[in-house]
């Protein structure tokens, strides 16, 4: 019973079944495993934790425990107990790549101060070349693990220290290529261009595990809605498994649409046998099994584009999809692709439907004489070193309520921020979880001001902010990841709440927290002009002439 509620993702059901059983010890290591991801799906993970640690003292030879444990482990921020896990995982598991990985590239997903980014990005240039000097592809037995182990796992933290990481990428992608061509040799060899007959149409492809509602790929139903059917036809690869309302519009906008989950040779062949002249990952970064994907050569041009905003270092990418507002003038410095700079913003993002406001400020704990400034971005996206604005602007905004909407792992951190300027940070920072949709625009229209962070900023949390007419304060940064609010503001025209540096960030938050009428201002503003910033067909002209040039020399 317990499985089946399982297999339903009935968690707490579930859970409880599991319990019983414990209670009366018949349990096995896979109960162990299932009991902590019905905890974990219940965001109760130190319950997780505590369970997949009693399960490894009774079978301290089950990998997959350890695996959870250490994952469990470091999305609560223990991140020194989730190495330590790891080093022991490793040598009870030699041959066991993923726990290799860990061992050496495991990263914090926040940091307490600026020395600990400097101290872990050291550690992880000397993991790295452990990692690839102890790496073994002379057996079938090291090539296949290798394989499951790169994917298992990938290096998302690392962009997150906001630091150029285009030498880092680049040899961890040769790795990934190194380890997929040992793997599959036949699909690492060059691919020839498919002739263009008369009236033949040019074959794009895209790829990805997230066509489906998710912030990374959203944004790709424009260019697949706008796309001229007369010169180029439309091949989409979706391997993840959760389809929705949007994964019908991808196969709706798509000549042809194939759903293989999990299925990498499946996937890979059926491209193959399609003779794409290009292929698109929408990102690279996020999801295991598409950087494995993004290692091997499967069309005669393969792109990226900024679902995941930073360089694949993969030697078999040759372009990267970006956007003309959002690089700075020596971005190719950042990227081992060659870079594309597409009209505007890029993307021809679709306008966010925003439903009437049915509820206030009560309906979610937040005081109603407040002044709201919304922190909507995930925890590892807030970098130490800028801590001391949220704290400045509430010496000089009293009735400022900071809200938060990812977890408490910035608490600690806050708490030392605030002290610092003689506040207390729980009187100013409020924590809640990720709401459901409705909740969560209406928490847009309850706010007064979004606060953009540093370095990497926000990207589909922006536009919806913006289609909520919610002012925004930004600052752009060095890396396009840091620039995306900045672009939109200035594809929007306005751009009076961005800002030139720190010290003008903390002036801008302020005046808005204390001027009603400048908030009103430029929240009227944005309204009249949504339509600039919407359903860009520009970018989409722009990407298809870049299509028609490299596929037709």
């Amino acid at each position: 019973m317990g499985d089946g509620l399982f297999q339903q993702g009935k968690w707490q059901a579930a859970r409880e079944c599991y319990e019983k059983i414990l209670a009366v010890g018949w349990a096995d290591a896979q109960l162990y495993w299932r009991l902590s991801e019905c905890l974990r799906y219940l965001q109760l993970t130190d319950a997780a934790i505590s369970r997949l640690t009693q399960g490894i003292e009774l079978y301290p030879k089950e990998g997959k425990l350890h695996f959870s444990l250490i994952m469990n482990l470091h999305a609560r921020g223990r991140i020194q107990e989730a190495r330590n896990r790891a080093k022991i995982a490793s040598e009870l598991f030699p041959s066991n790549y993923r726990f290799k990985i860990l061992k050496y590239l495991l990263l914090p997903i926040i940091y307490n101060n600026q020395a600990e980014i400097v101290g872990y990005r050291q550690e992880f240039i000397r993991g790295l070349q452990a990692l690839i000097q102890e790496t073994s592809l002379e057996t079938d037995e090291n090539q296949k693990n290798a394989l499951v182990g790169i994917g298992s796992l990938t290096n998302f933290y690392l962009p997150y220290q906001a630091e150029n990481d285009r030498e880092l990428q680049s040899q961890y992608g040769e790795l990934v290529h190194k380890i997929m061509a040992a793997n599959y040799p036949q699909w690492v060899v060059p691919v020839s261009m498919p002739p263009l007959r008369a009236n033949d149409k040019i074959r794009i492809g895209y790829v990805s595990a997230y066509l489906h509602a998710y912030s990374g790929t959203l944004w790709l139903t424009g260019w697949l809605r706008y796309c001229d059917r007369t010169r180029f036809e439309i091949y989409c690869y979706y391997t993840g498994n959760t389809p929705d309302a949007v994964t019908q519009q991808f196969q709706e906008y798509s000549d042809v649409f194939y759903h293989s989950p999990g299925n990498l040779e499946d996937v890979c062949e059926q491209i193959l046998r399609d003779q794409l002249h290009i292929l698109v990952f929408p990102e690279i970064g996020m999801d295991p099994q598409i950087r494995q994907m993004g290692g091997l050569r499967l069309a005669p041009v393969q792109c990226v584009a900024w679902g995941h905003p930073v360089t694949t270092g993969l030697p078999t990418i040759d372009y990267f999809l970006s956007s003309e507002l959002m690089e700075p003038e020596k971005a190719q410095e950042h990227y081992s692709e060659r870079l594309i700079r597409l009209p505007n913003i890029g993307v021809a993002y679709p306008k966010p439907y925003i439903p009437p406001r049915v509820k206030s400020r009560s309906d979610f704990q937040l005081r109603e004489d407040g002044v709201i400034y919304l922190c909507c971005q995930a925890p590892f996206k807030y970098l130490p070193q800028y801590d001391w604005i949220l704290a400045e602007i509430a010496r000089r905004v009293p009735q400022a309520q900071f809200l938060f909407l990812r977890g408490d792992l910035l608490k600690p951190r806050l708490n030392r921020a605030f002290a610092e300027v003689g506040l207390r940070s729980e009187e100013y920072c409020v924590f809640r979880a990720i709401p459901e949709r409705l909740d969560y625009l209406m928490i847009n229209l309850v706010s007064d001001v979004y606060l953009d962070t540093f370095c990497w900023s926000g990207g589909n949390t922006t536009l919806e902010a913006i289609a909520c007419c919610l002012p925004i304060v930004t600052c752009p940064g060095e890396f396009m990841r840091g620039r995306h609010s900045y672009s939109f503001l200035k594809m929007l025209g306005v751009t009076q709440t961005i800002a030139e540096n720190e010290v003008d960030y903390v002036e801008i938050a302020v005046r808005l927290g204390i001027d009603s009428a400048w908030r009103q201002e430029i929240g009227e503003r944005m309204a009249q002009r949504l339509d600039y910033l919407y359903e860009d067909r520009a970018c989409v002209a722009g990407l298809e002439a870049f299509y028609q040039q490299i596929a037709i020399p």
